[in-house]
């Protein structure tokens, strides 16, 4: 029995597992798109906000799929569908390295979007959910550190790439490789549920001997039903659009650096790994910070820091150092996204039936890149600065606040009215 107890539980290596992937996929795949708007607009004449478009178009594909997502997962293989869901993606950014034309990443990033919507937003909570039953809130922290980690790592190397191999080797190189890495990880390291290796979740049994009234508390939920009718469920759609419309502005940040300010691409570059160094911090810190002080409070410590790296930009950005700070600051806030969306859908609404109604809230993460990324491009096109950019983000800010606080108030008026169950 004891050596039994001893035994590293599955759960850990479907944490590994499916952190390398949601790292590789988000902090790289997703987050060094910006990296080459300058130079692929520069080399082919395209107007930075008509670029931006595929951006919105990926979101637009994301926001129609997601629905469909849940029901995929539990119905399919997992290991085939994330395998098929790598080769979408990360093929689909190799074949921007062959395009000649803005109509080519409108093109491949369709099926780019509906890999990405598996590997880098439902396949992570879905599966933590499913394998922990405790401290969940750490465990997702954890996974958003590794993405913020490895995207921390790959910004200087895809940066460096593009200055010395060209854009269009790089998509090819980046998107090959990370093909090559992830599907042994998928193969080896992920499982759907722990039925599947004849276990119990991680921390099931203790869960059941140290605290048997936490048992139907992890059980019990809103139906989706329910929730889809609740002001709790808006508010919660909205806190994504905007913190995603905030962390928007990630794509955006080379271009603000290098044309704005006058910063060469290894310095912009440099600074985006900050701003994954600050992603890998912010992750770990809001999952802690969950387990500790709760969903509604680490949202709101969230926004208000936010306000800090707005700050410093809109008044001290042209001293690289500071600079460098506020991207730091920036990415431990923008890190939320990734952490805090499944731990509130979870504070709001239970487990009972987590995976559609998380489906439906991620829209308000699809629905902000097809809003937010085409718009700064065309409001820097517009006026050559970004500074309304910023100030609009520190009022969305402040905006979200308020929607947390709605958020929470619509989930008494549920427990109010028995929808618990």
């Amino acid at each position: 029995m004891n050596k039994n107890k001893k035994k590293t539980h599955f759960a850990w290596w479907v944490l590994v597992g499916v952190s390398i992937m949601v790292g590789l996929t988000r902090g790289g795949l997703n987050s060094s798109g910006g990296l080459f708007l300058t130079p692929v607009t520069q080399d082919l004449g395209i107007r930075m906000g008509d670029l931006n478009i595929y951006f919105s178009i990926a979101s637009i594909v994301t926001m129609v799929f997601l629905p469909f997502a849940g029901k995929m997962m539990a119905k399919y293989n997992l290991r085939s569908l994330l395998i098929i869901s790598v080769v979408l993606q990360a093929g689909s950014f190799a074949m921007f390295g062959f395009m000649s034309s803005v109509w080519g990443w409108y093109l491949f990033s369709i099926p780019m979007a509906i890999g990405a919507v598996f590997l880098t937003q439902m396949a992570g909570p879905v599966l933590i959910n499913n394998w922990f039953k405790k401290n969940k809130g750490l465990m997702i922290g954890i996974m958003m550190a590794v993405s913020g980690g490895l995207g921390a790592a790959l910004q200087p190397i895809i940066g460096n790439l593009i200055a010395n191999e060209g854009w269009r080797n790089t998509y090819i190189i980046i998107g090959v490789a990370i093909i090559i890495i992830v599907i042994p990880v998928v193969f080896f390291a992920l499982r759907m549920s722990p039925k599947e290796k004849g276990l119990q979740p991680y921390g099931a049994d203790e869960v059941t001997e140290e605290d048997e009234s936490k048992t139907p508390v992890l059980e019990k939920g809103v139906s989706f039903g329910v929730a889809k009718k609740s002001s709790a469920l808006y508010a919660l759609i909205a806190f994504l659009f905007f913190i995603t419309a905030i962390g928007c502005f990630a794509q955006h940040v080379p271009t603000f650096a290098v044309k704005q300010l006058g910063y060469d691409g290894i310095f912009a570059s440099n600074a985006m790994a900050g701003w994954m160094v600050g992603a890998l911090l912010g992750a770990l810190a809001f999952g802690f910070l969950t387990d500790k002080i709760g969903a509604r409070n680490t949202a709101i410590f969230a926004m208000i820091l936010g306000l800090v790296p707005v700050t410093i930009l809109l008044t001290s950005a042209e001293n690289s150092v500071m600079f460098s700070i506020a991207m730091v600051i920036f990415g431990f806030v923008v890190s939320s996204i990734g952490t805090l969306g499944p731990l509130l859908t979870s504070a709001l609404f239970g487990n009972k039936e987590y995976s559609q109604i998380y489906a439906i809230v991620a829209l308000g993460l699809a629905v902000a890149g097809i809003v937010a990324l085409p718009g700064y491009g065309y409001i820097y096109d517009a006026t050559g600065s970004y500074t309304p950019v910023l100030i609009g983000i520190a009022c969305m800010m402040v905006i979200n606040i308020i929607m947390i606080i709605l958020a929470f108030n619509g989930k008494k008026k549920l427990e109010k009215a028995g929808a618990f169950n």
